[in-house]
This record gives structure tokens, sequence and C-alpha cells, in this order.
């Protein structure tokens, strides 16, 4: 694989935020937080109307994203912060590109700036990632 500094990564997208993930996230990460899973609580506290996605799924999203490109098991380090709400029904594209290549324990690692946009544009996630490139 051919990996060079400014080269974009592919991009991976959802189509839609599907709001029951984000239920079963909630009741296994014991997160309290209702605006994950009720509407009501959503509009109650001037959020808009749909449900708020929580931030590890978002993160996720990138995740899948490096490993659709670099394979699974390669990603070393994932640091992010998140810049805006993703909801219920929005799409997302995960995306990034290379911003160096080096060589380490015999291997090859790129470092990546990531994101995640929404379908209106918006970035809601912001990081950097080291991932293990295939060996060729």
């Amino acid at each position: 694989m051919t990996v060079e500094p400014g080269m974009p990564l592919p991009e991976w997208t959802l189509a839609a935020v599907d709001p029951a993930p984000m239920k079963v996230y909630a009741a296994i990460a014991r997160d309290p937080n209702p605006i994950h899973w009720e509407r009501g609580e959503v509009a109650e506290r001037g959020l808009g109307e749909r449900l708020i996605n929580q931030g590890p799924l978002n993160r996720g999203y990138v995740v899948n994203m490096l490993h659709a490109w670099a394979g699974p098991g390669s990603l070393r380090a994932l640091t992010v912060r998140f810049t805006a709400p993703v909801h219920d029904g929005d799409t997302v594209t995960a995306g990034g590109v290379v911003t160096a290549v080096r060589a380490e324990d015999g291997g090859r690692l790129a470092d990546c700036d990531v994101w995640l946009v929404r379908g209106d544009g918006t970035r809601a996630v912001e990081g950097t990632a080291t991932v293990t490139l295939p060996a060729g």
C-alpha cells in the first residue's frame, strides 16, 4: 500500500444515525442522561427535537473508517474532541488525511488527522490517529 503525507483516507459514511443503538449504549454504559433516549427531554433542554448520539458512538464511526482503510487491529492511537452534537437521523461521514509516515519496530505507521462530519457539513469530531500500515 502506497501511503504518503497529504493522502486523503477513504471516507466511511453512515446514511442515517439510528436511535436504537443510543438506547442500548446508554443502558450498557449506565449513562443516565435522557437526551440519548427521550425526545421530550432533548426539546425541554432546548437542544432540538432529535435524540443526541453519545460521543463514544461518534468516535466509533471514525474507528470504522480507519479499520476499513488499514485493517482491523491497525489502530495504535486515537485522540479526539467532540465539537458538535450528532442527532438521530443525521448522515455522518468519517474521513481523514495522512500527516506523516514513519518506521517503527520494523513496521510502518501512519499518523493522520481524522474527523466526523454531519450531513450539513458541520464537523462533530476532530482528532488524530496512528495506524499500523499493512506490509508491502
